[in-house]
């Protein structure tokens, strides 16, 4: 009798098989759900490293471009100021250049003036003499007359033919400009040559060291020692003056290149009458 009252509690302490069965379903799903969490997780990670490596490349890039605009801009900046610097020296020059041309057109008039009277009197004294004396010496001594005067105005007008420096004084083209203007006897005038670079020539007391040539723009380099002191000059055209001092004496010299070609020039020093012996005796 106690056995069979025992027998029903013992099978009523059993587990149903499908309550295991639905643990085990749910510890898989579980294990599933962890497993595509885990895989979700590592996922989320690598995107987010894709994205913060992606945004730091656009961030590198974009500083990059900044940086090359901030540079780009600072050479426009750069050269913008080279254009103005050049712009205001052309601008003075010009001003300059035009008020020479002014002032040398004045004074062509001015002298054209007094030729056409110093003509028109010698012509009248000549048609005197003429009318008056009959001798043929006479005659050819008024008709020398005429010429000269008509030859003094002819050396004028090819004067007024050259440029003045900003000094005023006259720049010579060439050798046949150099001679004219020793003729009018105000100033001491040596001729050079100098061929090869970077070997300093005695040119009367001063020494002059050509330092490179540009014959298609016709422009050079060049060194002048003067009193010990070197002055150099660089991009000059021709038939510009280099204007420096020697001594105690405030009169400017002038320093002028004619002629360009390759490892040589071609000009003169024009150094002031009372300076000029000294300097130009040393040669």
């Amino acid at each position: 009798m106690e056995e069979e009252i025992d027998r029903p509690e013992s099978s009523n302490r059993s587990v149903p098989g499908w309550v295991i069965a639905a643990v085990a379903v749910l510890g898989v799903i579980a294990l599933v759900g962890l497993v595509m969490a885990h895989n979700a997780s590592l996922q989320a990670q690598e995107a987010q490293q894709n994205s913060d490596t992606k945004v730091k490349a656009v961030q590198a890039d974009f500083t990059s471009q900044l940086a090359q605009l901030q540079q780009h801009q600072a050479q426009a900046d750069t050269a913008n100021a080279g254009l103005q610097s050049d712009l205001t020296v052309v601008t003075k020059r010009l001003r300059l250049t035009q008020n020479d041309l002014k002032k040398a057109r004045d004074e062509a008039e001015t002298i054209r003036t007094e030729d056409q009277q110093k003509i028109a009197e010698v012509d009248a004294a000549a048609k005197t003499e003429l009318a008056t004396k009959a001798s043929t010496d006479e005659v050819k001594s008024v008709d020398g007359k005429v010429d000269g005067v008509r030859t003094d105005l002819n050396g004028t007008q090819t004067d007024l033919k050259m440029a003045r420096s900003e000094l005023g004084t006259l720049i010579a083209r060439n050798h046949e400009d150099v001679e004219q203007l020793r003729r009018l006897g105000e100033r001491e005038y040596i001729e050079f040559t100098i061929d090869g670079k970077n070997k300093p020539q005695k040119v009367g007391s001063f020494m002059v060291e050509l330092r490179g040539t540009n014959p298609n723009k016709k422009r050079y380099n060049v060194a002048l020692i003067v009193d010990d002191s070197r002055i150099e000059k660089k991009n000059l055209p021709v038939n510009e003056p280099i204007f420096f001092h020697q001594g105690t004496d405030r009169r400017p010299l002038e320093l002028v290149v004619n002629s360009v070609s390759k490892d040589k020039v071609t000009g003169y020093i024009s150094i002031p009458k009372a300076a000029g012996a000294q300097s130009a005796s040393s040669d």
